[in-house]
């Protein structure tokens, strides 16, 4: 059932799913294996943010230098859908991108190192206990959920790139409510709850 559902929102027509019930109801068990039943992506090979082959004008920077640099259409890649883990101890950094430290202390170069929204382009952002999230990190999310762009002007870096994914979160309800402003991100809502009989459970 859950799984089903899941899977109706693959091309993003439904927009977000949460998923509430009580503990031990393989509701993360079913949103992580989510990943293997989708069938791969086409994107623009080398490109950090996955991006669209028929995209009309490049959308990140990535595919403007590739563009750019050869006078062939780039070469195109087929990558399975990105189904992106959230963790709940999370920065905002790690969500967004930062300075890529290594590079800046090692070669004096500011280079971007993209966060979790980068990697969950095109596919899904999986948040286990969504009900427990941080509110700096939730208000993070609902900006770039609504643009469907991650822009990041800090440390010296000036980078935009496409962050358009679905949500999808797990939580138990019995663990806190969720704040009303990323309840409204949710489009489809299924509830699920542990199964009594011992055939069932079974």
């Amino acid at each position: 059932m859950k799984l089903a559902i899941l899977a109706t929102v693959v091309d993003s027509r439904f927009g977000d799913v949460l998923v509430i019930g009580d503990r031990g109801t393989g509701k993360s068990t079913v949103a992580r294996v989510f990943a293997a039943l989708l069938p791969p992506m086409r994107t623009i090979a080398g490109c950090r943010y996955g991006g669209k082959p028929d995209a009309p004008a490049p959308a990140c920077q990535d595919c403007d230098v590739m563009r750019s640099a050869s006078k062939v259409a780039p070469r195109i890649a087929r990558e399975p859908v990105p189904v992106v883990d959230l963790p709940l101890g999370v920065t905002e950094d790690r969500v967004v991108g930062a300075l890529e430290l290594e590079r800046a202390l090692a070669q004096g170069v500011k280079a971007f190192e993209p966060g979790l929204q980068v990697r969950a382009n095109r596919g899904f952002l999986y948040i286990d206990e969504v009900n427990l999230l941080e509110d700096y990190i939730v208000d993070v999310l609902i900006d770039v959920a609504a643009s469907g762009e991650n822009v990041v002007e800090r440390e010296g870096l000036s980078v935009r790139h496409p962050a358009r994914f679905v949500l999808v979160g797990s939580g138990n309800p019995e663990e806190g409510e969720l704040r009303p402003q990323l309840l409204d991100r949710f489009g489809l809502s299924v509830e699920v709850k542990t199964p009594h009989e011992l055939e069932e459970r079974i």
